[in-house]
């Protein structure tokens, strides 16, 4: 089978980002087919915790969530849910996380910074080693899945075409046009988007090209019902590196095994005990939870060497651009991440500086752009 037609954009990957990109590009007036191995959110976007937040310590990154949150509030399929993110700042941390506050203050989000002690009106924890508290209330989560099928919904009214299950196995430039090997045929188009996700990676060498980015597993621990005073916000504690909020009567919980690289599927039950271990220790009322392994789940993340993404332009490679290496944050960005794309696809300047997520950075020897990480 062939497509019998050539494109303005081909974008590789219809999760959050590849959708949001193709929305936004058509938008633009351009002809965008987007090519996806499997089915729209089958990836990362669709085993994401699908956690949003501003606090973030860098002006990019901050725009990023803050401009996306806002577009995830107008959209009913997003189902926003404003419960807060509240993050735990041990003391040696503390005076740069107030730092962060300050900017984003200046950005226009709305993060309070609490003592431990004030904190306790958001969820019960150990206050050991701590130096104060963070809490942004229009934090939340989002229905991934749901978001995503709304992206993909606009840009088929304008014209999309989406090729799902179509796996891309061969990338050419020839003269000002990228042809595509694909399993659905061949697809031209002078400009291609890398929204591939965690295979962001093993698309741009089919190009010949290094993109660093690799897969990272996860995993999301669920408890069964359990009864607590009040719902608990996105709690991230930077200490131990443990996550968890509420999920209806439930709670998912989870901790990055920085160990834990490479295509390996499944659940990992051996990181169970340490990741419940250190959650104990800060939320020992954990103990009377009880695990609903069936309701657990595993996902990838996009990481790239400085955990964060690649935006942009690719440099001295005509009509490629990234937008990848999310690192677990691409459900917070893809919307913003969108417009920019698509600004920059058009020879426009984004209306956010992307300069801190460009690919240039990994040329350059400066340690770049560091920011929380969950």
């Amino acid at each position: 089978m062939t497509t019998g037609m050539s494109w303005d954009v081909a974008v590789i990957g219809a999760g959050i980002i590849g959708a949001a990109c193709a929305w936004r590009l058509a938008e633009q007036g351009l002809r965008v087919v987007v090519l996806e191995q499997g089915s729209p959110a089958g990836g990362s976007t669709g085993k994401s915790a699908a956690g949003v937040r501003a606090q973030f310590t860098s002006e990019t990154n901050i725009l990023l969530s803050k401009y996306s949150i806002e577009e995830y509030a107008s959209m009913p399929e997003a189902g926003y849910h404003p419960g807060g993110y509240l993050l735990l700042v041990p003391e040696a941390q503390w005076p740069s996380y107030q730092l962060g506050v300050d900017l984003q203050h200046r950005l226009g989000v709305p993060t309070e910074s609490l003592t431990p002690t004030e904190a306790q009106l958001h969820a019960e924890f150990l206050p050991d080693g701590l130096g104060g508290c963070t809490y942004c209330g229009t934090d939340g989560h989002v229905d991934a899945h749901g978001l995503t099928m709304a992206y993909v919904n606009r840009a088929r009214e304008l014209g999309t075409r989406f090729l799902l299950d179509t796996t891309v196995t061969g990338i050419q430039r020839s003269g000002d046009i990228w042809r595509l090997t694909t399993s659905a045929g061949m697809v031209e188009a002078p400009l291609l988007v890398n929204s591939s996700g965690a295979w962001s990676g093993e698309v741009g060498a089919l190009a010949g090209l290094d993109i660093p980015v690799r897969p990272a597993r996860r995993m999301v621990f669920t408890t069964g019902p359990i009864k607590l005073p009040r719902p608990l916000p996105m709690i991230f504690d930077l200490e131990s590196g443990v996550w968890l909020r509420s999920e209806g009567e439930r709670i998912i919980l989870g901790r990055a095994d920085p160990a834990d690289v490479g295509w390996r599927e499944g659940m990992e039950w051996d990181w169970l005990e340490p990741t419940l271990e250190a959650a104990m220790t800060r939320f020992p009322w954990l103990e009377m939870a009880s695990l609903d392994r069936r309701a657990s789940w595993w996902g990838y993340y996009e990481v790239t060497p400085d955990h964060q993404a690649i935006v942009g332009q690719m440099p001295g490679v005509e009509g490629w651009l990234n937008a990848c290496g999310f690192s677990g944050h691409g459900v917070m960005h893809a919307a913003a991440i969108a417009r920019v794309v698509a600004q920059e696809a058009v020879g426009e300047t984004p209306f956010i500086d992307l300069s801190p997520l460009r690919y240039e950075r990994f040329e350059r020897t400066p340690q770049g752009l560091t920011d929380i990480q969950v």
